[in-house]
């Protein structure tokens, strides 16, 4: 796969803003998105819409089309230019988030601020973009959607009405699992504030209304429910076969313990700095960086203890927003882009192996990738989500996708990944990232032409305090670090691995899996 190596530096507006915003928090990161307007006004440019605006209607965020997941045929020799011009348009989106975000007063009184000064602007961007990926994908012999130039405009996403209510979001959910995917606590887990007031305080009069958060873009209480009030919601597994692989390989990797964090993502910005605009926790391999390579990744360390397992397992880390900043409050990716709190390092970080249940599988190949989940679901929906929340004593019954749970007393907050385990037998990647690797389905089974490889799982698991709701108001938030217009919803958490191994491990893994042993 080609590599961008072109490091894209922030443009000095984008500079002036950000450290505007850090000013209005005294640096602490973003202020709200708060966008008031007349009754009665037609919503028609700014809100992409021909609804009437009611009072005190806000622009919560920008939604903007996923250029990345249309461009599903992009040729080889294309894919590094592509990226990176990929990458240029995220980082166009961060900056008029920013803009939004900063600009509360002048869109109270005009109207159209939003659509003249941010959205109509990001548009002509987007075109000049899209324009250079259709040359770039045409230059290397390939053919371009017929619609990417539909995927210029953005619109203004007002903010939902629930984002006020103090309720607990009584009612469960199945929360969007992939392909009926199940989940739970066993060795093969299946399936897939407003502002900082004093003392760290969230909560206050204003930033309930509007994108909450302490940095002013999420969450909001309604991000958040008492796990005990939720319905029982994790389906039964699927039957296994006479021919299941019933094994498990377990690899320990440790928890991050020497703080490996980079806001880069090689698997969809390679050679782009800050290409995820958001902290990650990385075990495994240590050398994993937006300029990494299939080569460089052979000579790095691994904090595995089998050395022979050098893959890259890393994830958004979890912050407590609770006033508190992290070594990254002036940082791209940190509390420039609304990432604020305290880094939580997970207590446990348990990677495995399983098998499938309705045959045996076959080795991964060497630097296959896989991005589990969505990190653009409060934007694009929940159509790849695969996020699993849930709590110690609650993971076999309750697993939330659009939801933080709040844990009881005695109870630990716990993420789960349970990633694609059917891989198309030819690609260790795509141009998406996504139409190489597939979920399978209710019973286990993969799509035609797909074969069974082991399903990597993953559960990390959180001492968090514990979050209460007062006043329509959330305390002691904790949120997923994600891109700034995403608001750090619980859906938009994801997960990234690329496999790397030596001496056989590979196929000793899958020998493991299909004989039905439990091996470390």
């Amino acid at each position: 796969m080609g590599r961008n190596t072109r490091k894209r530096r922030m443009p000095l507006a984008t500079k002036a803003i950000a450290g505007a915003a850090a000013l209005a928090l005294g640096g602490g990161g973003l202020v709200w998105a708060n966008y008031y307007a007349s009754a009665h006004e037609s919503k028609n440019d700014a809100w992409g819409g021909n609804r009437t605006k009611a009072v005190n209607a806000q622009v919560a965020t920008i939604k903007c089309p996923d250029v990345g997941q249309q461009l599903t045929a992009v040729p080889e020799q294309a894919r590094g230019e592509v990226d990176g011009e990929l990458a240029t348009l995220d980082q166009q989106i961060t900056e008029a988030y920013q803009r939004l975000a900063t600009t509360r007063d002048a869109q109270t009184r005009d109207a159209s601020f939003v659509q003249n000064a941010i959205l109509g602007p990001l548009k002509d961007r987007r075109k000049v973009i899209l324009d250079r990926i259709k040359l770039e994908i045409n230059r290397a012999g390939g053919k371009t959607p017929g619609n990417l130039d539909d995927l210029a405009p953005c619109t203004g996403t007002p903010v939902e009405q629930n984002q006020t209510d103090a309720g607990d979001g009584e009612g469960g959910q199945d929360n969007g699992q992939n392909d009926g995917q199940d989940t739970g606590q066993d060795n093969g887990q299946q399936g897939d504030n407003g502002g900082q007031n004093d003392g760290g305080q969230q909560g206050g009069d204003g930033g309930q209304q509007g994108t909450g958060g302490q940095a002013g873009n999420g969450p909001v209480a309604a991000d958040f429910v008492d796990i005990t009030t939720v319905q029982p919601n994790v389906p039964a597994k699927p039957r296994k076969s006479r021919n299941a692989s019933n094994g498990t390989f377990t690899t320990r990797c440790g928890v991050n313990a020497n703080g490996n964090h980079n806001t880069d993502n090689v698997i969809v910005a390679p050679g782009v700095a800050n290409g995820a605009h958001h902290l990650h926790d990385y075990v495994g391999n240590q050398k994993i960086d937006a300029f990494s390579s299939n080569d460089t990744f052979l000579q790095s360390a691994t904090s595995c203890q089998n050395k022979n397992d050098l893959s890259a397992y890393y994830w958004p880390v979890i912050r407590v927003q609770d006033g508190s900043q992290d070594f990254d409050q002036d940082a791209d990716g940190g509390g420039k882009e609304g990432n604020v709190g305290r880094i939580l390092k997970p207590l446990q970080a348990e990677i495995k192996y399983v098998g499938s249940p309705t045959g045996k599988v076959v080795a991964m190949p060497q630097f296959l990738r896989i991005i589990t989940g969505d990190a653009k679901t409060t934007t694009n929906g929940l159509a790849n989500a695969n996020a699993h929340w849930s709590c110690t004593g609650f993971e076999n019954k309750v697993q939330l996708t659009e939801q933080y749970p709040i844990c009881p007393e005695g109870s630990k907050m716990v993420r789960t990944f349970a990633f694609q385990s059917c891989w198309d037998g030819q690609n260790t990647d795509s141009a998406n990232h996504r139409t190489h690797i597939a979920f399978a389905d209710q019973r286990g089974n993969c799509p035609s032409g797909f074969k069974a490889i082991p399903k990597l799982t993953m559960r990390l698991v959180y001492d968090v305090p514990r979050p209460s709701i007062e006043n329509g108001a959330v305390k002691n938030a904790y949120a997923v670090d994600g891109f700034p217009e995403q608001l750090h919803k619980a859906a938009t958490d994801h997960d990234d691995f690329i496999n790397i191994t030596t001496g056989g491990l590979a196929n000793k893994i899958a020998s493991c899996v299909n004989s039905g042993r439990n091996c470390k």
